[in-house]
């Protein structure tokens, strides 16, 4: 079992756990990927090497998703500033730096979630190499 299957495996909260099943099948089907735990309670998909010209440099996840009691955070690399047309079909939600951020997956429209998830690794694709996890 991969460190991020045991943290989803982890969640205490039934319905969390069970919306962050949903989710990761959802994102492994979409991107192919099996997750990797980010920070101790992020489930990424892919990574990617960053370098700004102010001299900072990195590496992040591709793309994922975090749970948490009221919320859940889709991370949407390198954030989703033109996805307005995929985000007005997702459903209640509210954004982030890089994050769209939901409060239950059932009231989320999931073809938009996938449109999402997969225009945002083609986007990221554009200014850096993603890699698979």
């Amino acid at each position: 079992m991969s460190d991020a299957e045991a943290y989803i495996a982890a969640i205490t909260d039934p319905g969390r756990r069970a919306e962050a099943e949903r989710l990761d099948a959802i994102f492994r089907d979409v991107t192919g990927w099996r997750p990797r735990l980010w920070q101790g309670r992020i489930v990424g998909y892919g990574s990617y090497d960053y370098a700004y010209p102010s001299g900072r440099s990195g590496t992040s996840l591709a793309t994922g998703f975090g749970t948490g009691s009221k919320q859940i955070a889709l991370h949407i690399m390198p954030g989703y500033q033109d996805f307005g047309p995929i985000l007005s079909r997702l459903g209640k939600h509210r954004t982030g730096a890089a994050c769209v951020y939901i409060t239950r997956l059932e009231n989320a429209d999931e073809a938009a979630l996938r449109d999402l998830i997969r225009t945002g690794l083609d986007r990221l694709a554009t200014l850096w190499p993603v890699q698979p996890t």
